[in-house]
């Protein structure tokens, strides 16, 4: 076996290694004969919600284990795949390919372990609204709206969208969305903050270019375990009739629901669903969720001004898009870039996220 193969299969074999320190495969298989236990019970179901966590931590623990033992099987199995190759003579393409699928889920694997934040673990809520850059920056926040329900698609993710407000000419004023699956709030909150693009202008008659701006918000979804209580006296309920593009109404009933949050001032919008009652519920998860935000970043400022930590703002210019004169996007934290924006786009933002997590990983030790 050539020493750059054999170094490589070294360097998985520790990034593995420690990646069974962190999740403990056994640990892990005593958890799943517990939950399979409490699954077998007859009474489970009658308390419905707890049955559905039972089961679906089952899901995903069962799931992890299975992704982690056939990682493990599969490094263990390299080393014979290079051996077979050299003794048939036939080139070792097809065991360097396995080798670079091996190492990138192991690498994205490595990387879901640093989720070990309190709310990693949740799905994700995201707001997205446009900023400086009139028209265009309207239509950069749809873009951005369509970049991650791409992403969310690629990943089999399913999206709700709950409320989209959108602009006269073009795009949207701001979209609210729940992106639903295991870690997706840990993994899309290195998104937050300011995303930039540069491009020719689409809606300048005389084709200059134009810099634009769309905020990204990331929230948990919040559990019932979370205590956000939200006295009635404390909101306002407003009714309306949902509206689509340029302002044209979408349904005959004052079904949307705009709750307004007296103490803070915070507004949410739900329209989404048909019914009055489902588009209130759907409003206050995304209020609870934007209120639990608020205690958590008034809890960080009080230990920043103790002295027990760093600044936890992102800053404000988070990533830069540019389509002209040249074609890239650059993440401005981590520098990680790629010559295929359209790509991104598109959905492709694994990279992204990765250099992000792993960023904010090495910045929290620098803290530490």
């Amino acid at each position: 076996m050539r020493p750059e193969i054999s170094a490589s299969l070294d360097d998985l074999e520790t990034t593995l290694g420690t990646i069974e320190k962190v999740m403990d495969p056994d640990e892990m298989s005593d958890r799943v004969r517990e939950l399979e236990t409490q699954a077998a019970d007859p009474s489970l179901w009658d308390d419905p919600e707890h049955a559905q966590k039972v089961t679906s931590e089952l899901s995903n623990v069962q799931g992890s284990l299975k992704k982690l033992r056939g990682l493990r099987q599969r490094l263990d199995d390299m080393p014979v795949l290079f051996e077979l190759a050299e003794e048939e003579g036939e080139g070792d393409e097809l065991a360097l390919a396995e080798l670079k699928d091996l190492r990138e889920e192991i690498e994205a694997l490595e990387v879901k372990t640093m989720l070990s934040g309190e709310y990693d673990a949740r799905e994700a809520v995201l707001t997205i609204r446009s900023g400086a850059g009139g028209v265009d920056a309207s239509d950069w926040a749809e873009m951005l709206m369509r970049m991650y329900i791409r992403w969310a698609e690629k990943k089999g993710h399913k999206v709700e969208i709950y409320d989209t407000s959108y602009a006269e000419e073009a795009g949207i004023k701001s979209a609210t969305l729940v992106i639903h699956g295991e870690y997706t709030y840990g993994t899309l909150s290195v998104e937050q903050g300011a995303h930039r693009l540069v491009r020719i202008s689409p809606f300048d008659n005389q084709g200059r270019r134009q810099t634009s701006f769309a905020e990204v918000e990331v929230l948990p979804v919040v559990e019932q375990t979370d205590h956000i209580d939200i006295p009635d006296t404390d909101i306002r309920v407003d009714v309306f009739r949902s509206s689509g593009p340029g302002g044209q109404s979408v349904n005959t009933t004052d079904s949307a629901v705009r709750i307004t949050h007296l103490p803070t001032n915070i507004v949410v919008t739900c329209q989404n669903e048909k019914s009055q009652l489902q588009n209130r519920a759907s409003a206050m998860r995304v209020l609870q969720a934007k209120l639990l935000e608020k205690k958590r970043a008034e809890e960080r400022a009080e230990l920043d001004a103790l002295g027990a930590g760093g600044n936890a703002s992102w800053g404000n210019q988070m990533r830069s898009y540019v389509l002209h004169p040249y074609q890239m996007v650059k993440d401005l934290r981590t520098n990680y870039e790629v010559n295929d924006p359209q790509k991104v786009l598109d959905g492709d933002l694994d990279g992204f996220l990765e250099a992000g997590i792993r960023w904010r990983m090495s910045e929290q030790q620098k803290k530490d």
